[in-house]
């Protein structure tokens, strides 16, 4: 036996674990019941409290992935910032653990569900354009589907997330990559005020004059309170062009030529995602493209001489193709029993990357398939413009925007409920292999930050936030000396 073999093994009998978020405190079900009867009776009749097994409790704590799924005492949809600030300030006083939910989309577990208080931003579902400073006001409980079609219909849009079902504030608080990353940055970036609920229930609006703040909310998650609302700046959108090809194995090398050419183009306006997946014993390779004009340039050529098995590329509304690439029906919520995500960051699919991902895609899936056949192992190489940071200022991440860095998503899908560990493994140990294919093929990368919306639990703060860990940890201590915040998950200073 191989020593990955040994290991492998021995995370699937359990002898070996990477540890997972502990809960924060075992509170008895009266105290937790106390503090949401609390809530109910402190807040206004804008804002509710929902006890299982009612509907809209069951809603409330819903995810994505439903191993991370928690049964919370109660679920609160609050629906203002006063009543959010009441609420933060009972969970505070009683030092009740809580979790904040915006779309749910997080593999994470403890991120956004908990034992405690369930929040759902849900009632927080507004998109307000604000035509005098081209604008537009987004509810922090929305995901990305209703606001790119209230913007649709006015020839407008922002550049938010590329998938649907994906919810707003996770997105933005963590960074945002998109289909427009490449013209106008991360969608952090094109932010331009927030409105927070600080942990002391305080309402505030925080814009680039709250320096401290403002760089700490840049991929600072909710170390800082609860955004209620962002404002965006919005871009006048026409009709694009795109769609996804699918093709076979032995087209990877005419692929991966493609890919290094399509790197090496300065159209901002051209996207394409390269996902390569093993599921049920067969290795996949999809190309998905974006072009923000209805007729693309040639930067396209070399993907599209390739033969492909299928799929298909049109003209349509940037509506219409966001939705296309996406669950069916449109927006529907997807549902995985476990899942677990990383990332790999490099400055380029080099031949030598390209082919490292290809390895540890057909290794790791009939590694995995063995142990679980519903195992899906998916990874998708993510070239953006080489600009792509220059659109924003100094900010919790990217750490360093003196070079740009291509995420690249691992993600994994199961159904054995015994082999968490084993995949965080697999996970942990694939994002490696690539990180080292990237410093031997000369990319400066050895410390380069994984992105937050990618990053699996355990991941060191350092590896995400790199030299802005003690600057993050220096505000966070000072807006929130009570440690509020540090009674709900996710990446913590």
């Amino acid at each position: 036996m191989t020593l990955i073999t040994l290991l492998l093994y021995a995370f699937s009998l359990g002898l070996l674990s990477y540890a997972q978020p502990e809960p924060l405190q075992n509170y008895n079900s009266s105290d937790l019941l106390s503090t949401c009867n609390k809530i109910s009776a402190a807040v206004s009749s804008a804002s509710q409290v929902f006890f299982p097994p009612a509907p809209q409790y069951t809603l409330d704590i819903r995810h994505s992935t439903a191993s991370i799924i928690e049964e919370s005492a109660c679920s609160v949809e609050p629906g203002s910032a006063e009543d959010l600030s009441v609420i933060l300030c009972i969970l505070g006083s009683t030092r009740t653990p809580f979790a904040v939910k915006g779309g749910g989309r997080t593999t994470n577990p403890g991120f956004s569900s908990t034992t405690g208080v369930q929040i759902a931003m849900t009632r927080f579902n507004e998109t307000k354009v604000n035509s005098d400073s081209g604008t537009v006001d987004v509810g922090a409980g929305l995901n990305w589907d209703p606001v790119y079609q209230t913007l649709a219909a006015i020839g407008l849009t922002v550049a938010g997330g590329r998938i649907p079902g994906v919810g707003v504030a996770g997105t933005t608080l963590g960074g945002g990559y998109g289909l427009l990353t490449s013209q106008y940055g991360l969608t952090l970036d094109t932010v331009t005020g927030y409105e927070l609920v600080l942990p002391n229930g305080t309402v505030v609006n925080v814009t680039s004059e709250d320096e401290d703040l403002w760089f700490g909310m840049r991929g600072g998650f909710n170390n800082f309170g609860i955004v209620t609302k962002f404002t965006f700046k919005t871009y006048p959108q026409g009709n694009v062009w795109g769609g996804a090809r699918f093709y076979a194995e032995n087209q990877l090398d005419a692929i991966k030529e493609a890919l290094l050419k399509f790197q090496q183009q300065n159209d901002t306006k051209a996207e394409a995602s390269v996902s390569l997946s093993y599921t049920s014993g067969k290795f996949l390779c999809t190309v998905f493209y974006f072009y923000d004009g209805p007729t693309p340039s040639g930067v396209y050529d070399d993907f599209l001489a390739i033969n492909s098995t299928g799929g298909n590329v049109s003209t349509n509304s940037f509506y219409d193709y966001f939705l296309s690439v996406g669950p069916q029906p449109p927006g529907a919520f997807e549902s995985v029993a476990f899942a677990d995500a990383q990332g790999a960051s490099v400055t380029q699919y080099s031949p030598a990357v390209f082919d490292t991902i290809v390895d540890q895609i057909n290794l790791w899936g009939a590694r995995l398939s063995a142990l679980d056949n519903t195992t899906a192992l998916e990874f998708a190489c993510e070239p953006f413009d080489k600009g792509l940071f220059s659109h924003g200022s100094a900010s919790a991440y990217p750490p360093d925007r003196s070079q740009a860095i291509f995420p690249t998503s691992l993600t994994v899908d199961w159904t054995d409920a015994t082999l968490n560990d084993t995949m965080a493994f697999a996970l942990r140990n694939i994002s490696n292999a690539i990180r080292d294919a990237a410093v031997a093929d000369g990319q400066d990368v050895s410390h380069a930050a994984l992105y937050p919306n990618y990053a699996i639990y355990g991941t060191p703060l350092e590896d995400i936030y790199g030299g802005n860990v003690k600057r993050l940890r220096k505000i966070r201590a000072a807006i929130d000396p009570e440690d509020v915040m540090g009674l709900t998950g996710g990446w913590k200073f």
